[in-house]
């Protein structure tokens, strides 16, 4: 009430704006484990988990030789790590605090904060987690090649986008109908488990198959990145200009229904649900 306002330029905001998503970051980052070493280490073993239990799959049912010619473990971490990338940014951001979260009092702390905090602790998670498992993999079982790294990283980049433009619909759906939007997010999540096309090849597909995935930018991310991660394989029927587009109409959506939201949002509605 008798605070002093002082008007500040863009670089001192930003500057200020930037210092609280670091700190909401360390916050999100470390309330999934009370150790930050414990949060990391049980994402490793997920990812180490899934890696193994599409390895044996694959090996028990015989379709190792439908995988690209090269590292067939490289080519089962290139669809898990996205898959995981875009899996785990959708859960975070559609789980970021709202508009009537008691945080939102503080007067730094804004939804787009709390947004912004959820999507870049996903990604440091995950990135640090495809880093680690690389790196033990190339030391202790076989140097690993990959063709266009840069490429590669860029496909991550953009499938962690792309899982936070559908996490960002489904955070201001919530509010609105918080039940259905919890099942839509679930159901979305274990369709990827398929739709996602981490266990083959779009070149590989007939057109009536490849009909049933291309909706998926997830989908153009997998294919796109293993054209970068193998020099044997060109994809042909996948566009990440598409999962681009598709990540850019979804932003502007969820900023606008973000903003509508924000203003009609109560209190009241949680106990009222």
């Amino acid at each position: 009430m008798f605070q002093q306002r002082t008007q500040q330029s863009w670089i001192s905001g930003f500057v200020a704006l930037t210092e609280v998503v670091f700190h909401s970051v360390v916050r999100s980052v470390r309330s999934k484990h009370n150790n930050a070493f414990a949060a990391l280490g049980l994402n490793i073993m997920q990812a180490v988990l899934f890696v193994a239990a599409f390895y044996v799959m694959f090996a028990l049912l015989g379709l190792r030789g439908s995988a690209i010619r090269g590292d067939f473990l490289l080519y089962v971490m290139s669809g898990i790590f996205l898959f995981m990338v875009h899996t785990k940014t959708v859960s975070a951001v559609a789980g970021a605090e709202g508009p009537s979260s008691p945080m939102m009092q503080h007067a730094p702390m804004n939804t787009m904060v709390a947004i912004l905090s959820a999507a870049i602790g996903a990604l440091y998670i995950q990135v640090l987690s495809l880093f680690i498992i690389l790196f033990v993999y190339h030391v202790a079982f076989t140097p690993l090649h990959i063709e266009d790294p840069a490429g590669a990283f860029g496909m991550v980049l953009l499938a962690w986008i792309t899982g936070a433009s559908v996490g960002l619909v489904f955070l201001v759906l919530k509010p609105w109908a918080p039940g259905f939007v919890s099942i839509l997010t679930m159901i979305y999540q274990r369709a990827n488990m398929i739709a996602s096309g981490k266990m083959f090849l779009a070149n590989t597909l007939p057109s009536f198959m490849l009909a049933m995935f291309d909706w998926n930018p997830l989908f153009h991310c997998i294919d796109q990145s293993r054209g970068f991660v193998f020099i044997n394989y060109n994809p042909h029927f996948s566009s990440w200009q598409y999962a681009a587009w598709v990540a850019l109409v979804l932003i502007v959506i969820g900023l606008m229904g973000e903003f509508y939201t924000r203003r009609n949002v109560s209190l009241s509605w949680s106990a009222r649900r």
